[in-house]
């Protein structure tokens, strides 16, 4: 007789929705479901400069490429992820300066976003024991999984206005100053803001952080898209930098993927850094050192193929270049795909406003369709997209665009 006392829980809305693309086998099918690069073919691209590190690394045929690294992770790669995500190499500082933001910082390898996200979780509530966690309202929806699962209660935001397609501001600064309480956290999507696109500007992003150093809220910066979103890691970091050099005695921390800019979503690249308040640097190792004792008991380091790959480039002038590049073609695909949805809405004269999808940035737009209208798109014409809405702008091309704006149009038109 079982001692389990377990009950079904709902399948993960994307990976079911994807199993159902891949069995339908209609012609015209477009998946707007699952967030992944495609190129106008359709297809998976594997960033060319990653196939370059790859040709060059199995030249090498280092014998100890699949040997275990440390608890911490890679330690060539570390401080690489760390230099990448708060802009060491190209900030006009001081060395003297950068040197001692570098030891506020405690930086270890994880599972790609989700592990860093998860491990961030794990710790804060471990040591910190929130009262709540702040999550944006609408979030990835793993981010409340998550946070369940390290057994913090959740709270949300205000984030989007269905009214007006657009960032609610106000809305999300009100509920803070009202309701957020001090040794709260508050989880930050540092740029392409997932599921809606829309990201606050800068003076709205010093709004924000000016409120958690007031309140004493903790912000958690989960940076999925860094390079992805404008084509600039630079620009896309703004928010996390802004906190490390304006505000030295906040704390904070960064959960960091290499999925999306690398084209590694299979690999499990990531990095969560810890950021301590001026004057506690002595504290970093300690830092690390707990956090390699939950890592150790979850999956005691992480991966190193993917790893290798990023390290390869990193650490090559030429390669990173080469990245750079790779970056700008993937974003503006994205926004060539999401100027060209919106003219053909336009000369459709599709019911309804539809400048949000190119005022939104990264992979996805918040589309403002209802559930209804997103299940006649699947039953009817064969787009998948979540139901709230959520279009992955990647799987735009410019075969299917227009297709998918006249499908938008009928259901806009006949279904509420």
């Amino acid at each position: 007789m079982t001692v389990l006392n377990v009950s079904p829980v709902p399948p993960d809305e994307i990976f079911a929705l994807n199993r159902a693309y891949i069995d339908d086998d209609f012609p015209q099918k477009v998946n707007l479901g699952v967030g992944v690069y495609r190129t106008n073919e359709g297809q998976p691209w594997p960033l060319p400069v990653v196939e370059e590190a790859e040709k060059q690394l199995a030249a090498e045929n280092s014998v100890f490429r699949h040997e275990y690294t440390a608890i911490e992770g890679d330690r060539a790669f570390l401080p690489l992820a760390r230099d990448l995500m708060f802009g060491f190499d190209g900030q006009a500082t001081s060395d003297a300066k950068q040197e001692a933001a570098k030891a506020r910082i405690g930086t270890v390898q994880t599972v790609a976003g989700t592990g860093a996200n998860h491990l961030g979780a794990l710790f804060l509530a471990t040591h910190m024991k929130p009262r709540n966690v702040w999550l944006s309202n609408p979030s990835w929806a793993n981010h409340l999984t998550i946070w369940e699962l390290a057994g913090v209660p959740r709270k949300t935001y205000p984030y989007y206005s269905a009214a007006t397609r657009s960032f609610d501001f106000d809305g999300m600064i009100s509920t803070l100053e009202s309701e957020a309480q001090e040794g709260d956290v508050i989880l930050l999507h540092a740029c392409a803001h997932n599921p809606t696109g829309l990201d606050p500007n800068k003076e709205q992003w010093k709004a924000i952080i000016d409120l958690c150093e007031r309140k004493r809220i903790f912000p958690f910066f989960d940076s999925a898209y860094q390079g992805f979103a404008s084509g600039s890691v630079d620009e896309d970091a703004w928010a996390v930098r802004y906190v490390l050099n304006e505000k030295p005695q906040m704390e904070m921390c960064v959960a960091q993927s290499f999925s999306k800019n690398f084209g590694l979503y299979g690999q499990r690249v990531g990095a969560f850094h810890y950021v301590l308040n001026e004057g506690a640097e002595d504290l970093r190792d300690t830092v690390v050192n707990n956090l390699c004792h939950l890592i150790r008991g979850e999956y005691s380091m992480g991966p190193t193929a993917g790893c290798n790959i990023v390290k390869k480039v990193l650490t090559s002038p030429e390669l990173t270049a080469k990245w750079h590049q790779d970056l700008k073609v993937m974003s503006s695909r994205i926004i060539s795909m999401r100027e060209a949805l919106y003219n053909e809405l336009v000369r459709l004269k599709t019911p309804g406003t539809w400048k949000h999808i190119v005022e939104q940035n990264g992979m996805f737009s918040y589309t403002g369709l209802t559930p209804s209208q997103v299940y006649a798109l699947k039953d009817k014409f064969h787009i998948y997209l979540l139901k709230s809405g959520r279009a992955s702008i990647s799987g735009l091309s410019p075969k299917n665009v227009n297709y998918v704006a006249r499908a938008i149009d009928e259901v806009v038109r006949n279904v509420n």
